[in-house]
């Protein structure tokens, strides 16, 4: 699976989910589930996580949690390696309990969107809570939400404050479904997951996409100007060098979206130094090196591929792209029209 970079900032909100290795069990028996959760929970304590949400079934597991102090990285590293030690001497395994390293989503919060956030919040609380019921382990009637002991319900939300865990932001949360953090609140919290299982509703989409498609292939949760804010917050962590413990695919995610923000500011600057329109540098002028240098200077600068320069550039195919972009290589610089010799000599855009 493709590797998104970890963006990491106080106060960032994530949904977090990894799967056993070769989708294998990484919990036995309820010893071992008791452990996973004291695990978590020391993690969230250590790292100073708030989490408002988690569940553990056989093969994997998801939670919501905010990073107070900017740190997923290092609390996610002590979590998993913990839990892998301890289960490995338990029964005696070794090797991998987890499938590669954990997938992490940026949720969008206060600090970067108007009121809309709560719903991407919610809605990522409620699909981790929800999760038995996909897989049937609950049905909302016989068998409660609550009634599924290894999730944040049964552990937290289902308990008056005294008696859950201090890392569990779960008066948060019933404020942010406008729940009073009483029994009878509790309750309301609870039956309105007990009968969206019940009548097997899917989580209501955000904006008109759900949840569900974005966990298993996308790297926010949020809105347009949530994703612009933190394409350039990772930008700049780039730059700064700043990102911490990233071993990245190009594929990913996140970095076609960087790529592509690069590439249209590398368009956007070729309009203004040539004087023409995007519409006008698709157009092919025989002896005119312009598209050719245009396309070489964003297969220098980004990562996107050659078929989407193609498709910007009107230059037909990724194998043309390559053609053109080889041929200008190979040109004297001192052969080539003033604007070209200047456009090459640009540093930054």
């Amino acid at each position: 699976m493709p590797r998104s970079p970890r963006i990491e900032f106080e106060g960032a909100v994530y949904h977090v989910m990894a799967r056993g290795n070769r989708r294998e069990p990484i919990v036995f028996n309820d010893s071992d589930r008791d452990m996973f959760v004291k695990t978590l929970g020391e993690a969230a304590t250590k790292a100073g996580f708030e989490v408002f949400a988690w569940v553990l079934l056989d093969n994997h597991y998801h939670a919501v949690l905010r990073t107070p102090h900017g740190n997923l990285v290092e609390g996610m590293r002590w979590f998993q390696n913990t839990f892998t030690r301890r289960i490995n001497s338990r029964h005696r395994l070794w090797g991998h309990v987890f499938g590669g390293r954990y997938r992490s989503i940026l949720i969008e919060n206060e600090d970067f969107g108007g009121a809309v956030w709560r719903d991407y919040l919610r809605t990522a609380i409620d699909y981790v809570h929800l999760n038995p019921g996909r897989a049937g382990v609950v049905d909302g009637g016989a068998i409660t939400v609550e009634s599924y002991q290894w999730s944040s319900l049964a552990q937290a939300y289902g308990k008056s404050p005294t008696k859950r865990p201090d890392w569990m932001a779960v008066a948060e949360t019933m404020d942010l479904f406008q729940n009073k953090d009483t029994a009878a609140g509790r309750r309301k919290f609870l039956e309105r997951l007990n009968q969206w299982v019940r009548e097997e509703k899917g989580i209501p989409p955000v904006d008109e996409e759900t949840i569900g498609e974005r966990v298993k292939r996308g790297w926010f949760w949020g809105t347009d100007s949530f994703k612009e804010a933190m394409l350039v917050l990772y930008d700049t962590q780039v730059k700064t060098k700043s990102l911490k413990g990233n071993r990245v695919h190009q594929s990913s995610g996140l970095l076609k979206d960087h790529a592509e923000v690069s590439a249209e500011a590398i368009l956007e600057a070729a309009v203004g130094h040539f004087g023409a329109t995007r519409d006008e540098l698709k157009i092919p002028i025989r002896g005119d090196m312009v598209r050719a240098a245009v396309a070489n200077r964003i297969h220098e600068n980004t990562t996107v591929s050659q078929s989407w320069i193609a498709n910007v550039l009107g230059m037909k195919s990724a194998a043309n792209v390559s053609r053109q972009i080889y041929v200008f290589r190979k040109i004297d610089e001192n052969t080539l029209a003033p604007k070209i010799r200047k456009w090459i000599k640009i540093k930054n855009f």
